[in-house]
């Protein structure tokens, strides 16, 4: 797909700060640092519109990407940062709930993991929620050029397995570093929009 004209819509951590429901949303979620500002940045050929940090817990706010005036990719703010302050993380695990409960044009959830990691427990949770409120359970695995091509197989296996996944389609290993697999993640986002 290629990218005419986007922007950094809004940024908003109140409900009364999101931009209009015309535009479908796809949004983000994952634990702090793993590299969903990363994938945006990939997808749409620019270095930084999307602000990425190797401080995790960067990503404090909602962020509204408008793709084209076609659709909004949607970065929620990093959950699991350690060193976050438990009002600092209770904040934003209400403000996550809040958009995830309340967009009625919220077409799709990618669930962003770290392909050189186990998924945790508050993945699990996370992923369990995207399968219950009837999303279809793609995951991003990102930073796959850290791990050697011979053991792809052996981590990918052990996402499939800590996230129950039926359908192995459903993971897309991808790097923003050589932009493994960007193709058939655009392909996906196209699938879902019914570009």
């Amino acid at each position: 797909m290629k990218v005419n004209n986007l922007t950094l819509e809004k940024v908003a951590f109140r409900k009364d700060q999101y931009p209009g429901m015309n535009l479908p949303e796809i949004a983000l979620a994952g634990r702090s640092n793993v590299g969903k500002s990363s994938f945006i940045n990939t997808l749409i050929n620019r270095k930084n519109l999307a602000r990425t940090s190797s401080q995790p817990g960067k990503t404090r706010t909602l962020n509204f990407y408008n793709i084209d005036e076609k659709f909004r990719f949607v970065d929620l703010p990093g959950y699991g940062y350690a060193k976050a302050s438990k009002k600092d993380r209770q904040d934003w695990a209400g403000a996550i709930n809040t958009y995830l409960q309340n967009r009625s044009n919220l077409v799709e959830i990618f669930l962003v993991v770290d392909f050189r990691h186990d998924p945790t427990e508050l993945d699990q949770i996370m992923y369990n929620f995207i399968l219950e409120n009837g999303f279809s359970g793609i995951v991003i695995a990102t930073k796959t050029d850290k791990i050697k091509k011979s053991q792809h197989g052996k981590h990918l296996k052990r996402i499939i397995e800590a996230l129950r996944i039926e359908d192995k389609s459903k993971v897309i290993p991808f790097s923003a570093q050589d932009k493994n697999n960007k193709d058939l993640a655009w392909k996906k986002v196209e699938e879902i929009l019914n570009f």
